[in-house]
């Protein structure tokens, strides 16, 4: 069939060469050594005829060699597969002796920020950091135009969250930042207060 189908092909090429007569075709030999009609023609001496730099390379005139790799092959090898990590379920008492331990080496601290630190949605900002870094506490605006806030959890969260409030929202500017210790109940997750 193979050879029904490509001698339908040479036919069809030969008949629309106007320019170029089917002895002008090129046969190459596949491994059953039988004669196959290539895709090209052969122009006799068009390579030697044209200036050095303008010249195609000679692999570019003749028929590959070798077959082709498989697609797999040049791709190499599959890197493995992303492994998630998932949270292991504790019992109510694991769970207990998890908040406990955590809670008695849980860092607790008050900030005062100062600057453009109202009207520029520092308390929300304040809010989202704080819950992303699993704090607990509040936060609040003054009637002296600062933000404070009180901050509970690991620490090295809570450090983190200090040099957070530093940079602030992108609207705020920041220009100072007191911190003190505290021994204040933080509640159970981290809210938004009303003015004092």
């Amino acid at each position: 069939m193979a050879s029904a189908i490509s001698g339908r092909l040479l036919r069809f090429l030969t008949s629309r060469s106007h320019k170029h007569p089917p002895h002008k075709w090129n046969q190459i030999n596949n491994s059953a050594n039988a004669s196959v009609p290539a895709l090209r023609f052969v122009v006799p001496n068009l390579h030697n005829s044209l200036p050095l730099t303008l010249r195609p390379p000679l692999s570019l005139c003749l028929p590959p060699l070798l077959p082709r790799p498989p697609l797999s092959s040049l791709l190499g090898p599959c890197p493995p597969p992303l492994r998630h990590s998932l949270p292991l379920m504790t019992t109510p008492q694991a769970a207990a002796s998890d908040s406990s331990q955590s809670s008695s080496s849980a860092k607790t601290v008050r900030l005062v920020i100062k600057g453009r630190v109202q009207g520029v949605f520092y308390r929300d900002w304040t809010v989202g950091n704080a819950t992303e870094l699993g704090l607990k506490g509040w936060v609040r605006n003054r009637r002296d135009g600062s933000v404070e806030t009180l901050l509970s959890g690991n620490p090295d969260a809570v450090k983190e969250m200090e040099q957070r409030c530093r940079r602030g929202p992108p609207s705020a500017v920041v220009t100072g930042l007191e911190v003190f210790p505290s021994t204040e109940d933080p509640g159970t997750g981290f809210e938004r207060k009303q003015t004092v």
